[in-house]
């Protein structure tokens, strides 16, 4: 077997026991097995000492069975922001921080990491990928899934395969090439699966080739057969839709307790139209599994203790910022007397993307926040300077009261048709979502009441995000109706992030105003025990010139200006994709009113994925954060001020201009997208276009500086591994005044070859710190498949010599050297 198990019992006989088990259990007890329990859980089987196991989104935070603040999650920094470390190390201690966060939640499997690649910075999900490099996104999600499975808890990598857009996702076919398909897509998948042992695999919505990925034969075909992977093919949620998929290597169909498996895969076994073996293949898989978790009798070896690490939260945030732009040396910060802080993602940021990938954490610190908590000597004033947010936030929870109770919170209750109450509690946030865990029935209506008293006076705009008939009421009085609905047919846009309708009130501060939100579930289509609503607001601008213009004169009267730019909700999100890298509403404005303000202005981008920054050459320093999790404004403060060192590279190229970026299009087009780039994609794609990014792909500064001095390039040593071809020894320097952190990046390329190839393309990296003024010896080793190119159903290694360069990314490679792994 490729992968180890976590008890100390011989694998062989785990092997038998499950084979036993096998033999004690009917097709119908087996079939039942194959779908899930309910929307996060499978059986149990008590016959076979078998518990149910629990599934949970996991990739940055494992939410658990139910999505809900009373029952808080850690949230971490997103992958984006992970990957940009370019630290497996750091990915390995991540997977262990998700597995303590899994057993404090009960969980057994993490539905993560997400290895698809940033194919099109348009991309929905971004954010919840790493890279558009495959060797790096192999990289960070093979120790990601080794961190997670060292605790006795199952990861999953996701979604495949080639699921690199949200639109149409699940019924697009991708048209690609079978060496584009091996050498970008797959890679991921293959290095998780040899390197990782990972125990569990999801497969995607779309389809390849025609074929939806849960009948694929991809599925059997390198997956396990090439592979061996062993394990459990879990499906995306409702990505199986016929009994096609019982024949393929598809084992687990999700959610349950319907699917189109049950009584018509046992009616279909018995026609001889799906082998019996196959479905007892797919249950010995599924109990394999269970032995690995603990869920067969026993537990484990070894489990890490379930706490909530914050510390590594802020560490991770801080090794994943990117410093793109630092002229005159303005950062790090020190102590200033004043700044001026401005942006709407400064006080409301953005520590998470939208989607399945959402969890709730107990409190979030804000870039303002951290500021202030981190230089109390400073003043440091905010304004709103630009509206991001296009949709609603909830309300403050230390502005709401339950009516009946007195203390915090909001009173809700479910009714059925009947009008009986089938569903009373106190909740501690007017974002509310049940995801498989809402009352099912004959339901008729949901109501929402708290007592609002807010913070200011003034106007402001108070209204419900939901689908479906509304009203909103305050002081009895009503004050908005409306019937939302959603575009399109994608169940994850409907229930994360529907539409929102909102009423402009004048209140004030401290008054108690009784609000009062009905909503109609008879008339709204809820799929498996979902419902997502929120109850919030938004800022009532009079003038967005007049928020741009205190903005300006804030920073005009500080020593330093601080603006916070970012995406919203409704622009990185699982369910749609992008259809512009612009950062929304005024923010663009704000940032070239302030920088003319004051000269000394550092700018922080709050977004997973790439935006346009047509000001970038106007400001002074330009810090590109991510989705920074929780601590994140505690992490931006460390970096500012100069306590850590921005530690991240790039992951994926940043564009000056969203018509430079040389694979775009993320739309299929008769229900088909075509990856007619080939092996070209993201850094690759602009080396091929000869057109330059605004920062190139592995980019980064710090707050010092190294020169590349020496490369040498040797076989591997006796003591190597049988995969790498390579030892690449590099020299390096720090000439700057403090230590500092450097990735060494290894390209190979190959100008007279006689097959297509990229301009050059990521071999292997290392990091290293380096105290001032002091030489480092960096060893990259190049693995054997760096140099090969798929070719007629087989890795191929063209005879001759490979360039080899090194150097801080892939626009700046001083060192280079020829190199032939034949020797």
């Amino acid at each position: 077997m490729t992968t180890s198990e976590t008890s100390d019992t011989d694998p062989a006989t785990l092997e038998q026991r499950i084979s036993s088990i096998l033999q004690s259990l009917s097709l119908e007890q087996q079939v039942r097995l194959l779908t899930g329990a309910d929307m996060w859980t499978t059986y149990s089987e008590p016959a076979a000492e078998l518990r149910a196991m629990v599934l949970s989104d996991g990739p940055s935070g494992v939410r658990g069975a139910i999505w809900d603040e009373r029952d808080p999650s850690l949230n971490l920094p997103s992958a984006s922001a992970l990957s940009a470390s370019w630290d497996p190390e750091l990915a390995y201690r991540y997977g262990r921080v998700s597995a303590a966060e899994a057993i404090r939640k009960g969980v057994d499997v993490v539905l993560g990491p997400t290895i698809n690649l940033h194919r099109s910075p348009l991309g929905g999900r971004h954010f919840e990928a790493y890279s558009e490099d495959p060797l790096l996104t192999a990289e960070i999600g093979t120790a990601y899934v080794r961190g997670v499975q060292s605790a006795g808890i199952a990861a999953c990598p996701k979604h495949y395969v080639a699921n690199d857009f949200e639109t149409e996702r699940f019924t697009a076919s991708v048209e690609v090439s079978d060496r584009a398909l091996r050498e970008l897509y797959l890679a991921p998948f293959e290095r998780a699966v040899r390197d990782g042992g990972a125990w569990t695999v999801m497969s995607s919505y779309n389809a390849v080739a025609g074929v939806t990925m849960s009948e694929n034969d991809l599925l059997r075909d390198p997956l396990c057969e090439e592979w061996g992977f062993d394990g459990l093919v879990i499906s995306d949620w409702t990505a199986v839709r016929s009994l096609a998929a019982a024949r393929a290597r598809q084992d687990l169909a999700m959610p349950g307790p319907d699917s189109p498996w049950g009584p018509a895969l046992v009616a279909a076994v018995r026609a001889g139209e799906v082998p019996a073996e196959a479905v007892a293949e797919k249950v010995r898989r599924l109990l394999r599994l269970a032995t690995r978790v603990g869920a067969l009798g026993g537990e484990p070896a070894e489990r890490p203790r379930p706490i909530v690490d914050l510390d590594f939260a802020r560490e991770a945030e801080i090794r994943g910022i990117v410093l793109v732009r630092n002229a005159g040396q303005l950062l790090p910060l020190g102590t200033p007397a004043s700044i001026a802080v401005s942006g709407q993602n400064a006080e409301l940021p953005r520590t998470q993307g939208g989607g399945s990938a959402t969890v709730v954490p107990s409190e979030t610190i804000s870039p303002l926040t951290g500021l202030r908590q981190a230089l109390p000597k400073t003043m440091v004033s905010y304004h709103l300077g630009a509206v991001v947010q296009e949709g609603i936030t909830a309300l403050p929870l230390d502005c709401l009261t339950d009516p009946e109770t007195g203390s915090a919170g909001l009173r809700v209750r479910m009714f059925d048709a009947a009008g009986a109450v089938v569903l009373d509690e106190v909740r501690f946030s007017s974002a509310l979502v049940w995801m498989g865990n809402a009352p099912v029935g004959d339901l008729a209506g949901l109501e929402i009441v708290t007592d609002y008293r807010p913070a200011a006076s003034g106007p402001i705009r108070l209204g419900f995000a939901v689908v479906g008939p509304t009203v909103l009421s305050i002081d009895g009085t009503r004050v908005l109706a409306a019937d939302n609905a959603v575009p399109g047919d994608d169940p994850a846009t409907a229930l994360l992030s529907p539409p929102s309708s909102t009423t402009e009130v004048e209140l004030e501060a401290g008054r108690a105003y009784r609000l009062r939100l009905e909503h109609d579930l008879s008339a709204t289509p809820r799929l498996h025990g979902t419902l997502g609503i929120t109850l919030g607001s938004r800022p009532a601008v009079a003038s967005a010139d007049a928020l741009i213009a205190e903005a300006a004169e804030a920073a005009r009267q500080a020593e330093v200006a601080v603006v916070v730019v970012g995406t919203n909700e409704q622009v990185e999100s699982e369910g749609f994709d992008r259809d512009s890298l612009a950062l929304p509403g005024r923010q663009d404005d704000l940032v070239r009113a302030v920088a003319a303000a004051n000269p000394r202005t550092v700018v922080v981008v709050n977004s997973g994925s790439p935006v346009t920054m047509p000001w970038r050459s106007q400001v002074q320093a330009v810090l590109l954060s991510w989705f920074g999790g929780q601590e994140y404004g505690r992490a931006l403060a460390d970096v500012l001020t100069g306590v850590a060192e921005p530690g991240g590279r790039l992951p994926t190229s940043w564009p000056a201009e969203q018509s430079d970026v040389p694979v775009l299009d993320v739309t299929p087009v008769d229900g088909v997208l075509r990856y007619d780039e080939g092996i070209h994609v993201g850094y690759r794609a602009w080396l091929r276009a000869g057109t330059e990014p605004a920062y190139p792909f592995g980019f980064g500064l710090g707050y010092t500086s190294f020169e590349y001095q020496s490369i040498t390039v040797s076989p591997p040593g006796a003591a190597g591994s049988m995969d790498t071809a390579a030892t690449v020894t590099l020299r390096l320097r720090n000439i700057g005044q403090r230590p500092g952190r450097e990735v060494a990046q290894v390209y190979l390329s190959r100008p007279e070859s006689a097959v297509e190839r990229p301009v050059r393309w990521l071999a292997g990296f290392a990091g290293v710190t380096v105290p001032a003024g002091q030489s480092a010896t960096v060893t990259v080793e190049l693995p054997r498949r760096a140099f090969q190119h798929w070719q007629d159903g087989s890795w191929v290694l063209e005879p001759g010599s490979f360039t080899v360069q090194a150097g801080p990314n892939v626009a700046e490679l001083p060192l280079r050297a020829d190199y032939s792994p034949e020797g």
